[in-house]
């Protein structure tokens, strides 16, 4: 996996989301530059956990879409002397 940026704009919001966090809810002040090593700290330190729980998801979704696929031409079928499902 490579790793995880964000553009300028992601970035300068995510700080900004961190400040704010510090700032209601720890009642702390957090600067620009160590919320952006935070944010840089939990990328590269946990962020492929959450990176896989997002394939996981997808994954999820995607197999049940395809076995709703599969049940959906199944319906399609007619009935022949032969079937290979036998």
């Amino acid at each position: 996996m490579s790793q995880i940026k964000f553009s300028n704009d992601e970035k300068a919001l995510i700080v900004r989301r961190i400040q704010l966090y510090f700032s209601q809810e720890l009642k702390q002040d957090i600067g620009r530059f160590d919320a952006e090593f935070l944010l840089d700290f939990f990328a590269e330190e946990v962020g492929a956990n959450f990176y896989n729980r997002g394939l996981y998801d997808a994954q999820a979704i995607l197999a049940k879409r395809l076995d709703e696929v599969a049940d959906a031409i199944f319906q399609l079928e007619k009935p022949t002397e032969f079937s290979p499902r036998e």
